[in-house]
């Protein structure tokens, strides 16, 4: 006997919680998972012909109800989460392939996936409901994993999806302008965050980029604090990209060390440096760490590269000011040549970024092309009118169809250039008034590619 929330997944004899949520209202799923074979209701209101009882908080009786059934099974299990506005989903995987190198079997629940050996299927936000992940921890405990890493989104954190677990180690990257549609002050962003680090574990660790603006606010006194980046516990000193690799130096109260990573540019060694310091303080040894380290890489759609005569086409999933400044910073250090960049910003989302945003990107690239993400509800003309509002460079062109700025990014490539396509990374869709359309960036600029060979 299971307890569920989603009547489509009821099997005979589970229980059903009806909860009234963003999307829609459990209560009226009722009849739907007594159908399906539920041998209990629990619901905030009505009559029912099963054994039922009514509360006055159903998702307060689910969380608690899962963790009565399930915390003590996974009491043995380490939990890692990772929060921050850029680098979560890389950080996140970065532990999972890490781990999993090192025979520590690591599952992993975030943007891109659960995965387990490999990915077991997508999900369709960040951090997903909490049934859903109590599901995937009993899935993974099932087949001896004993570590699992989750991404703790901010909008997860506010509708209580991790609710009732207790992480053994919680990491911060950055915050940034994000989600300011949703979370309306950077003040109320930073406070969902904060969650994550209220829900330690006795003994638990914080693991803390020092050099954000916004660490202290996650150093909280209860916890045991740890800090990576230029200053803290564990630091780098340098580092220099030579033949697509990046060497560095990092330092922690043992002693100096010297690597090398295939993940570029200084956004990513403070990625590689909060998985440095978790598997430091989960006792692996210095020089294991050392020799994963070069055999690591990033998760599809971040900072994918494709070569193109003498030239890199990359593909990722930047969305935010933060994140296109660290991007292009990045490409200026690989490219000899000039640097263009194709994006767009979703509807429905922050407005307040976007004209940041372009700016930014006009600022810092050769030339941009503005095109299309997810419409969503909005118009295309809109969303541009945001974009360039103050905007007074004039280094761009506005293309709407999103496949024609691909084709005509990669006409632009001269030699040793180098074409940032933004905002997407590996999704297969943009979504119009509510009309999933069938897109990935990657698949389009190989399609592009081999017609201009073929021609």
């Amino acid at each position: 006997m299971n307890i569920k929330n989603d009547s489509r997944e009821i099997q005979k004899g589970d229980i059903f919680v009806a909860i009234k949520g963003i999307e829609g209202d459990g209560h009226a799923f009722i009849e739907d998972a007594i159908q399906r074979g539920a041998s209990f209701i629990v619901a905030e209101q009505g009559d029912y012909k099963i054994p039922y009882k009514i509360v006055p908080d159903a998702k307060s009786y689910f969380i608690q109800a899962l963790k009565d059934n399930y915390a003590l099974k996974l009491k043995d299990m380490t939990l890692i989460g990772v929060t921050g506005t850029n680098g979560k989903t890389t950080t996140a995987y970065l532990i999972y392939e890490a781990l999993n190198k090192l025979g520590i079997k690591t599952a992993y629940i975030g943007t891109i996936g659960f995965y387990l050996e490999k990915k077991v299927c997508s999900i369709p936000n960040t951090t997903p409901d909490i049934g859903k992940i109590y599901e995937y921890l009993l899935k993974a405990k099932e087949k001896g994993f004993t570590h699992v890493v989750l991404e703790a989104s901010s909008q997860g954190l506010y509708h209580r999806r991790l609710e009732g677990l207790l992480f053994d180690y919680a990491i911060f990257t950055n915050l940034t302008q994000d989600h300011l549609d949703f979370h309306h002050t950077m003040e109320s962003y930073a406070e969902e965050k904060k969650k994550l680090f209220l829900q330690l574990k006795e003994g638990g660790m914080a693991i803390l980029n020092k050099d954000d603006s916004w660490s202290s606010f996650f150093s909280l006194k209860e916890n045991k604090n740890i800090y990576y980046g230029k200053t803290g516990d564990y630091t780098f000193l340098e580092y220099e990209i030579k033949n697509g690799l990046c060497t560095f130096s990092y330092q922690d109260e043992k002693g100096l060390y010297k690597t090398s990573t295939q993940l570029i540019g200084l956004y990513n060694l403070y990625n590689i440096m909060a998985l440095i310091t978790l598997l430091s303080l989960l006792s692996i040894p210095t020089d294991q760490i050392l020799s994963i380290l070069p055999t690591l890489s990033l998760p599809e759609g971040r900072f994918e590269k494709i070569e193109y005569q003498n030239n890199f086409i990359i593909v990722d999933y930047a969305h935010t000011p933060d994140g296109y400044e660290k991007l292009l910073l990045t490409a200026r250090e690989i490219a000899k040549g000039k640097v263009y960049v194709i994006f767009g910003c979703r509807g429905n989302r922050d407005r307040m970024k976007r004209p940041i945003m372009t700016q930014t990107i006009t600022s810092l690239a050769d030339y941009a092309i503005l095109t299309t993400d997810s419409l969503n509800d909005e118009s295309f003309e809109d969303i541009i009118k945001d974009m360039l509002e103050g905007v007074e460079n004039k280094n761009y062109a506005i293309i709407e169809n999103r496949k024609e700025a691909i084709q005509k990014g990669i006409s632009l490539l001269k030699e040793d250039d180098v074409l940032l396509i933004g905002g997407r990374g590996p999704e297969n869709y943009q979504i119009h008034q509510g009309v999933k359309i069938p897109f990935n960036d990657k698949e389009v600029v190989l399609e592009c590619i081999q017609k201009k060979e073929e021609n």
